[in-house]
């Protein structure tokens, strides 16, 4: 699939089927996650990849009781590394870190695409309790809590803004 392809048909799907997500999949999903740009190359990000079905039970939860986060196989925690202000002082640590962290996710989202996978980023969440229930230390901020899995849906595109409203040429 080319990147243009895999652009328009990424979706956020939140049904997923039970199967569970082949390990070559897998490995093909942190690739993705580990090519992603970076600010200075310092790589400003960690991800916790959930499986435990306890330990998803309490990311819906904390995640406004967004149940599809459970039907998911694979669920990704993506954090932003506040370290990288040693470089780029409170920009690096305020922005460049969750530029770093988003970029990383949507290399995610694409490749899961490609992959015939389903995902959706999810944004609302207790942080200071997911943190708490993954020991996530104090200089990591939790972005995006991402379920990962073959779909059970395919939804249809949502409206796109037209191109004269974003984009402007000087």
């Amino acid at each position: 699939m080319d990147v243009a392809k895999a652009i328009k048909k990424r979706r956020s799907i939140r049904h997923f089927q039970s199967k569970p997500i082949p390990k070559d999949f897998e490995e093909k999903l942190i690739e993705a996650l580990l090519w992603a740009p970076s600010a200075g190359n310092l790589q400003s990000r960690k991800f916790y990849l959930v499986k435990d079905k306890t330990v998803k039970e309490k990311l819906v939860n904390l995640a406004l009781y967004q149940s599809f986060v459970l039907e998911a196989p694979l669920v990704i925690v993506a954090c932003a590394d506040s370290r990288i202000k040693r470089r780029y002082s409170q920009r690096g640590r305020n922005l460049y870190s969750i530029c770093d962290t988003a970029v990383s996710i949507e290399n995610l989202m694409l490749q899961a695409t490609e992959l015939g996978l389903g995902s959706c980023w999810v944004g609302s969440f207790d942080e200071d309790k997911i943190k708490e229930i993954l020991t996530i230390p104090d200089y990591l901020k939790p972005i995006a809590v991402i379920p990962i899995g073959f779909l059970a849906e395919k939804p249809e595109a949502p409206p796109r803004a037209k191109k004269e409203e974003v984009i402007e040429y000087k």
